[in-house]
């Protein structure tokens, strides 16, 4: 297994496995040469799926997840970023919109489903956003219209970090986990930690 930097990630996967889901980490995509706004100095570097998530058993969008982690300490703002995207504002260091060009320029849009079909064999999948916490309601960024359609249509997720341990904590067994994480979260149950009791 590839080593990952973003614990952040390091947790999808474990939500993702045990909802059993096969997955696969960094799956990279770019735009084609051939796409009438290719720019070679600007879209020759590679941006890449985080987690991409495949599940045998299920159908229909949820049959493919495809992950963006945003690790971001101060939390994710849905209503600031979309200003800040469609405003063409800078935020942590660089225009808004670089952060989520798969969701802004159609051309990488193009090839992050196009990635997602090479990986999985489907166009049908999930966009979800993996964040470190949230801050204010999350129907803006998963009902937007325009970065639905920059997806063909396919839905858009929020999830976080919270919602993530939460769902995995109450179901860990004592066998082996398959990650660092999941292992974390068995000795913590091992202890008789009590995430609650840190509220």
């Amino acid at each position: 297994m590839a080593t990952k930097e973003d614990i952040l990630e390091q947790v999808v996967e474990e939500y993702l496995i045990h909802q059993g889901y096969f997955v696969q980490h960094n799956v990279k995509f770019l735009p084609r040469r051939d796409h009438p706004d290719f720019v070679s100095n600007q879209d020759s570097n590679h941006s890449d799926i985080d987690v991409l998530g495949f599940h045998p058993a299920r159908r229909g969008p949820e049959q493919v997840v495809a992950v963006s982690c945003k690790s971001w300490q101060q939390g994710f703002s849905p209503a600031s970023e979309i200003a800040a995207i469609e405003g063409d504002k800078t935020l942590r260091g660089r225009k808004a919109w670089k952060a989520f060009r798969e969701l802004t320029v159609p051309k990488w849009s193009e090839a992050f489903i196009a990635a997602v079909e090479a990986a999985t064999g489907r166009r049908e999948f999930t966009y979800v956003t993996a964040i470190a916490k949230l801050r204010g309601p999350a129907e803006p960024w998963e009902t937007h219209p325009g970065f639905r359609a920059a997806l063909g249509g396919n839905p858009i997720r929020i999830l976080t970090f919270q919602q993530m341990i939460r769902d995995l904590a109450p179901d860990m067994s004592t066998t082996l986990a398959a990650t660092e994480v999941g292992r974390l979260l068995q000795m913590f149950a091992a202890s008789g930690f009590n995430l609650d009791q840190t509220r």
